[in-house]
């Protein structure tokens, strides 16, 4: 983590001309109403692109979101997919589009407009689909990540384009996925069909989190990702727990004593081959981190080395998921087979396919008691890392520390957005910033998801000013 300073006035000139820093403001504050009440009803849209959910919500989610970039200006305006490996449809993408004026950038907007399913809708302390406001949060599925992220782009270019007017020349694209929830399996197909539609200078993916309430971050960095499952089986059908107990271990169990050879005593992930760096200059206060994560008092942290370094730059390895009887319906039997689900993030400099076989090699060595363990691999994603010296990674941490009106922080990310290598590798010479709307406490995939109000106008008006800037001084 690295911070920059500056001071900055509330005009900036430069040789293309002069942007009132507080014109846009005015414009943004004007319309902030407006923006909130258009947030409030995507919220109310429950598109979620999982097999499991109806599909008509994700295309009315689409059509919402289509409806309002045409009413932003938008005349280009398109609803695309591209078929899964199956043969199915993928969720749906919003694209649109304006052309660049002659020698100016073209600039592409990402979000993503599906969501994470609401899980456990007791865990809410209000209904999941129902945007409402408390003490300065706006909560509901989807109000941080990502809808915010849509509405985040669309009021910043309206108070750009207003304020402007003629004299914005900046090409911008709108990219508006629908099934990064899911995995995005359809993105890599998605991107080299329509390559030439979404080619631009700069790529700002507006799906991250700031350091805290009040200090806006550029994302530097992100893990990688892989995920599956493993199975253990040990009889060929559930038998009588008192009739032949004993003998033999029930799967579960067994499962059990083969997710716990995935960490060591310390809590450092033991599977051989993956890397691991902890070189983070600047580490996370340990106190802040605790309260952040909701940690309960006496529970020791995992791992060793900086915090920083085991969010960021250290494999981590979860088990997200178990398939076992629940409590309340469990007989009395041997259970002949249960499975897990892994999520593990990889360090940056991590090769996702040898990550995978890593996985499978270890869970095939510590099958327990021999009993026979089948590994299926799932998504994998490469890690990613900004170039903080380039045009427009400077023009953010300045936009960034104006909005917000403290210096912004270059901080990297635990979590991972495995399309982003997708976008590196189909445009290489492009620059791409990893920006967002969250803070700590947003609670994103959880229940109570919430959005930082105050912050969420601060992250507008600083992609106002980094679109403005970047159209009088170029790249």
């Amino acid at each position: 983590m690295t911070s920059m300073n500056a001071e900055i006035p509330q005009t900036f000139s430069s040789g293309s001309g002069t942007i009132n820093v507080d014109a846009l403001k005015s414009s943004i504050d004007a319309s902030f109403d407006e923006t909130m009440t258009r947030l409030k009803a995507l919220v109310a849209i429950p598109g979620i692109a999982w097999p499991s959910f109806d599909p008509a919500e994700l295309e009315r989610s689409a059509e919402a979101v289509a409806a309002l970039v045409r009413e932003s200006g938008f005349q280009d305006v398109q609803i695309l997919r591209c078929d899964k490996a199956d043969g199915n449809p993928g969720g749906p993408a919003i694209v649109a589009r304006r052309v660049a004026a002659p020698g100016k950038a073209t600039i592409l907007l990402y979000a993503h407009h599906d969501v994470q399913p609401p899980g456990d809708v007791t865990l809410w302390d209000s209904e999941p689909f129902v945007a409402e406001e408390r003490d300065g949060r706006l909560y509901g599925r989807g109000a941080a990540d990502d809808k915010a992220g849509i509405m985040a782009h669309l009021a910043s270019y309206a108070a750009v384009t207003q304020v402007l007017g003629d004299d914005f020349g900046l090409g911008v694209t709108l990219f508006f996925e629908g099934e990064e929830e899911a995995g995005s399996p359809t993105f890599r197909t998605f991107l080299e069909t329509h390559r030439e539609l979404l080619e631009a200078n700069v790529i700002v993916v507006a799906d991250s989190s700031n350091w805290k309430v009040g200090v806006p971050a550029l994302t530097t960095s992100l893990r990688g990702l892989v995920d599956g499952t493993f199975e253990v089986r040990v009889l060929d059908h559930a038998v009588h727990s008192g009739m032949f107990g004993g003998p033999v271990l029930d799967a579960p169990t067994l499962l059990s004593r083969l997710i716990a050879t995935l960490h060591d005593d310390e809590g450092n992930v033991a599977i051989e081959g993956l890397v691991a760096k902890d070189d983070v200059v600047e580490d996370v206060d340990e106190e802040q981190y605790r309260a952040d994560a909701s940690v309960l008092d006496g529970v020791r942290l995992a791992g060793n080395g900086s915090i920083a370094s085991r969010l960021w730059t250290k494999p981590a390895l979860s088990i997200i998921g178990i398939d076992a009887p629940a409590v309340d319906v469990a007989s009395n039997t041997l259970l002949p087979a249960a499975r897990a689900k892994f999520s593990l993030r990889l360090a940056p400099g991590q090769d996702p396919d040898a990550a995978m076989d890593a996985v499978g090699r270890h869970l095939e060595a510590n099958a327990p008691f021999g009993a026979k363990v089948t590994f299926v691999p799932g998504e994998r994603g490469n890690a990613f890392s900004t170039d903080t010296t380039s045009a427009a990674a400077r023009i953010a941490m300045w936009a960034l520390g104006e909005a917000w009106g403290v210096p912004a922080v270059e901080m990297g990310i635990g979590g991972s957005i495995p399309f982003i290598a997708d976008l590196t590798e189909t445009y290489p010479d492009v620059q791409i910033l990893v920006t967002g709307v969250e803070d700590p406490d947003s609670r994103a995939h959880s229940a109570n998801e919430s959005l930082h109000i105050g912050d969420f106008r601060n992250a507008v008006l600083a992609e106002a000013l980094m679109l403005a800037r970047l159209n009088t001084e170029g790249l």
